[in-house]
């Protein structure tokens, strides 16, 4: 990619169709930092004399890039939203394996808490013994009682956030039954039948006119959902130490990536059974 393209696709000023490119580069660049965190988890694995203060000092760098690199990701999101909104929301370079498990265009928020448990109950298995020992881990084995107390508090904080944002999204997915678009469905298809299946620039503008306004809900919907999940993401790292915001960001990190290219494989897989005759099961 030309570096006048990837500098236009890190500031989230290139062309709407260009979104997929900004999206394939900004999963290159996740793996990169994510090597880099790996690289720095492991350094710190190996000091064992490393004071809290300077253990800030060394990894904060990390964190704020990667940090950093998710407000670009949104940020872009957010501009190529007002341009086309329903294409953020089912998006075409996302695998269906992806899709699947997305909420209003992007990850649930209260997913981060589950990686969380799910990353600190394997860490402390891996340093059970250690830790019976009175030696302290440092990772997200060695979780406080008063940082699961906040991560607890947060969590609830949060699934109230998602499910306000859920009941506007449901309520206005209900408005394509209402009776402007019923009424405005009958007209078209009445004048389609006239005209034998075409409509004229009159029947379309009424259209746009009509879908303006969920169009408009849309956009707020998907703004609060992405601004629920990065200060979601914000919110834990400021509960942990730095070490632990490491491994906690490795760990999103390799589960985004791993599944993003689990679905590209597999649905290279689907498509290569569909061009060799297959039936789908």
């Amino acid at each position: 990619m030309p570096v006048s393209e990837s500098m236009a696709i890190r500031n989230g000023t290139s062309e709407p169709d260009s979104f997929h490119n900004f999206f394939e580069l900004w999963v290159s660049e996740q793996n990169q930092y994510l090597q880099e965190l790996i690289s720095a988890s492991q350094h710190h694995k190996q000091s064992s004399n490393i004071s809290s203060e300077d253990d800030s000092v060394i990894l904060s760098p990390f964190i704020g890039r990667v940090i950093n690199h998710y407000e670009q990701y949104y940020g872009a999101k957010s501009k190529w939203a007002k341009q086309d909104v329903f294409a953020m929301l089912s998006p075409s370079w996302r695998s269906s394996l992806e899709n699947a498990f997305m909420w209003i265009g992007g990850w649930r928020p209260s997913m981060a808490f589950h990686l969380l448990y799910s990353k600190s109950g394997l860490q402390l298995e891996e340093k059970f013994t250690e830790l019976v020992r009175g030696f302290s881990s440092g990772d997200l084995g060695d979780l406080s009682p008063s940082q699961l107390n906040q991560v607890d508090a947060l969590q609830r904080r949060t699934i109230v956030e998602e499910k306000e944002i859920t009941e506007k999204m449901a309520e206005l997915q209900e408005t394509v039954a209402d009776s402007s678009m019923v009424e405005l469905s009958h007209v078209v298809s009445e004048l389609m039948r006239e005209r034998g299946g075409s409509v004229n620039g009159v029947e379309e503008e009424r259209v746009e006119s009509t879908l303006g306004p969920k169009k408009e809900g849309l956009e707020e919907i998907l703004q609060k959902a992405d601004d629920l999940r990065l200060r979601t993401l914000k919110a834990i790292l400021e509960v942990l130490t730095p070490i632990q915001a490491v491994h906690f960001l490795i760990a999103a990190a390799e589960l985004h990536l791993r599944l993003h290219d689990w679905g590209k494989k597999r649905d290279d897989v689907v498509r290569q059974h569909r061009g060799t005759g297959g039936t789908d099961r």
